[in-house]
């Protein structure tokens, strides 16, 4: 019970901070573009890490000799992100999250095809639970489909295709690497993109709180996450991550005046079911 405890508290974080982000984004939409806000989210991760580095004396923990494998999965982060903070500007926030639900699954469609692994039928079985939440959750009508929802859904398998190459990373980066990489290079891709057409939009004295505090939330939510997976099993943290979606569900009919769809939990809950079950099934004792 302690454990699940302290569990729920790292989560707690990572839903306010996954939470902040969402309504960061939104915020901001009017005055940035997704390459702008990514290009300060990154600014300020630098900041924070290489402050942590510098303090800690963390430095021998950066490994230089694997920069290609970095630069794919922040390319794969960088465009999942982007498209994840268009989502979020154009269409509910609770089908961003219930859509972004759908990860996993992919992750479990793909490793076959970059890690080996095999597939097999719990994986198969969650992949079309996840294919059915999708259609529940975006009930695509062709004569009034919202681009959004299709952007919301590709942004989850670019950021299992970043999971992915998280995985082969971890074998022999520590996290802090990772992170160093991922907010340098982002920082880079950020400032090459938005930078294209000659104009990046300063900060102003509204919008400076915004960014700085997405590019905080941003690495605290995967620091409560990564705490969270190392203190409890992913079948209770999955479960307790799940309670982003009525959180921000609440959230966005407060702020936004977004009404509480049942079918988006529907769609939710099958997808969650999918996850669950795959997650069980590779994490149960086997004779």
């Amino acid at each position: 019970m302690n454990v699940i405890f302290k569990a729920a508290l790292w989560m707690t974080g990572a839903i306010a901070s996954f939470s902040f982000m969402a309504v960061g984004g939104r915020e901001l939409a009017g005055d940035y573009d997704t390459f702008e806000i990514m290009l300060y989210r990154s600014l300020v991760g630098v900041i924070v890490v290489l402050g942590f580095v510098t303090v800690q004396n963390k430095w021998a923990e950066l490994r230089f000799d694997q920069w290609r494998q970095h630069l794919v999965r922040n390319l794969f982060h960088f465009t999942g992100q982007n498209l994840w903070f268009y989502a979020v500007a154009v269409i509910p926030l609770a089908q961003v999250f219930a859509l972004e639900f759908t990860s996993p699954l992919w992750v479990a469609i793909l490793a076959p095809l970059f890690l080996g692994e095999k597939m097999t039928r719990m994986r198969g079985l969650a992949a079309v639970m996840g294919f059915v939440g999708i259609l529940i959750v975006a009930r695509p009508d062709m004569d009034s489909f919202e681009i959004g929802l299709l952007v919301a859904a590709t942004a989850a398998i670019f950021f299992a295709l970043t999971n992915i190459m998280t995985k082969r990373l971890t074998r022999d980066n520590s996290i802090l690497s990772i992170m160093f990489f991922l907010t340098s290079l982002q920082l880079v891709f950020g400032l090459v993109t938005a930078g294209f057409d000659g104009d990046i939009a300063l900060p102003t004295a509204s919008s400076l709180p915004f960014l700085f505090f997405i590019g905080c939330a941003g690495l605290v939510a995967h620091f409560c996450l990564t705490n969270a997976l190392a203190i409890a099993p992913a079948t209770v943290v999955v479960p307790l991550d799940f309670a982003r979606l009525p959180v921000i569900a609440i959230v966005a009919m407060v702020l936004y005046d977004e009404p509480l769809e049942v079918w988006v939990f529907v769609g939710a809950g099958i997808i969650f079911v999918g996850n669950y079950l795959n997650i069980w099934n590779e994490t149960r004792k086997r004779p």
